[in-house]
């Protein structure tokens, strides 16, 4: 069955519909995204993710292009309409199509939004959490509001291909300080020799995760020591565990940092119980 997508009020599959050339996404990366893990059929912390929509909406200054009420319709029916029950599903708004100018359209123009889905393999993201994941480390070269969930992502894309191509499945971004930020689609964690979990403080430099912070509500209902604040190379490599998080991965256990093993080089048992606790959940 050929994939369905939703663009601007209208059903089709994923290879028929069309938005205008001079649309500001594809000119200039003026939108912004969100991504849902659907598990079960049910989407995962739908209210943070919509909270988040929201707040990377306004911080650019598009509208949103629907009610909230009618997008849930939408994104439900896209996700119906492929048959999927455990999925990602991909929402993008961008300003619109306008006269191809850097500054924003003098009059009005309606937002473009595109929802899409994909499956999911569960079991193909358990495989890969029971063995961890290598990463490797980066310049963070983005821009200065990363706190957006933007379409800009090349650097973004850039850090994801050289990780590939090293046999790693994520990079982590050092900034200017020597401090890791986050991964190219990720946040990044540790936990100290002492047992505290600890990730960077949600601020410009960062994504705030809307798995991050989900993570941070089981943290403190499991009673876990709980730091926000900036960690370097040195501290990770010395760490007890380190994991990443997203909507995709969830809680992924971090086993080798360009190449050198963390702790004894096997998921920790704490990314592990994190990880555990998220898929016993379901937050709407």
């Amino acid at each position: 069955m050929a994939r369905i997508a939703y663009v601007n009020g209208r059903y089709a599959p994923i290879n028929d519909p069309a938005i205008g050339i001079e649309d500001r996404g594809f000119q200039f990366a003026d939108g912004v995204y969100e991504v849902w893990l659907v598990k079960g059929g049910v989407f995962q912390d739908h209210a943070g993710h919509m909270a988040r929509l929201k707040r990377s909406l306004t911080e650019l200054r598009i509208p949103m292009p629907m009610s909230e009420a009618s997008l849930d319709i939408a994104l439900a029916e896209t996700l119906r309409r492929n048959r999927l029950n455990n999925a990602l599903v991909y929402l993008q708004v961008t300003r619109g199509v306008a006269k191809r100018d850097h500054a924003f359209p003098a009059s009005p123009v309606r937002p473009t939004i595109v929802i899409t889905a994909r499956p999911l393999s569960m079991a193909a993201s358990e495989k890969r959490a029971e063995t961890g994941i290598d990463v490797i480390t980066r310049p963070d070269e983005r821009w200065k509001r990363c706190d957006i969930k933007s379409v800009s992502l090349l650097p973004n894309v850039l850090a994801k291909q050289a990780a590939r191509e090293s046999g790693a499945y994520e990079a982590w971004l050092i900034d200017a300080d020597g401090f890791i930020t986050e991964g190219s689609s990720s946040n990044a964690w540790i936990v100290t020799p002492e047992g505290v979990l600890v990730t960077r403080k949600a601020d410009h430099g960062i994504l705030n995760g809307v798995t991050r912070l989900r993570i941070m509500r089981i943290a403190k209902s499991l009673g876990l020591s709980f730091e926000e604040r900036a960690f370097s190379l040195e501290e990770a490599l010395s760490a007890r565990e380190a994991f990443i998080s997203s909507a995709s991965s969830l809680v992924m256990p971090v086993v080798r940092v360009d190449g050198r093993p963390i702790a004894n080089g096997a998921p920790g048992s704490l990314a592990s119980a994190l990880r555990e606790a998220y898929l016993a959940g379901a937050e709407a």
